[in-house]
């Protein structure tokens, strides 16, 4: 296990799918007292809306369908984001769910915390840990993968 530890100051990635922008729009404009003190980064359009209804910066990268989800999926497997909102819609097909289902299996591989409905974003915008650092332990997969294979490696021997 290594253990990794999220800074008092997060860097929040905010993804909508098109039915659902204008509901992460509200919400973080309800909630930009408490996003004003972190870093904000989004995807394609998303990013823009958010930046002009709250005045906030938020780093763009590219549009989902266009590679976004994935370029916030290496950050996050950089330890660059630390939570991610994502509004997505589960009722409309997405021409890159297989993109949206990579970035959600990378969220948990490294175990940040996620987002996907405005329950779930109040109650993590408003936990204790939004205000200082937080320390956990993640799966160090690279260890694991060596061990792994060494077994398998004496299992044939």
């Amino acid at each position: 296990m290594t253990q990794v530890v999220m800074n008092k100051q997060k860097t929040i990635a905010l993804i909508a799918h098109d039915h659902q922008k204008e509901d992460l729009v509200e919400w973080c404009v309800r909630n930009q007292e408490e996003l004003k003190k972190h870093f904000l980064c989004g995807t394609g359009t998303t990013s823009k809306m958010i930046a002009e209804a709250t005045g906030l910066p938020v780093k763009p990268y590219k549009s989902g369908p266009l590679g976004g989800d994935q370029q916030i999926g290496a950050r996050i497997a950089e330890g660059e984001i630390d939570m991610m909102i994502f509004f997505w819609d589960p009722l409309e097909a997405q021409p890159h769910d297989p993109d949206i289902r990579a970035l959600l299996r990378i969220a948990v591989v490294y175990d940040i915390p996620v987002a996907t409905n405005r329950a779930t974003a109040d109650f993590m915008i408003s936990s204790c840990y939004m205000d200082r650092e937080y320390s956990h332990e993640l799966l160090d997969f690279q260890t694991t993968l060596a061990e792994e294979t060494e077994k398998i490696l004496k299992s044939e021997r």
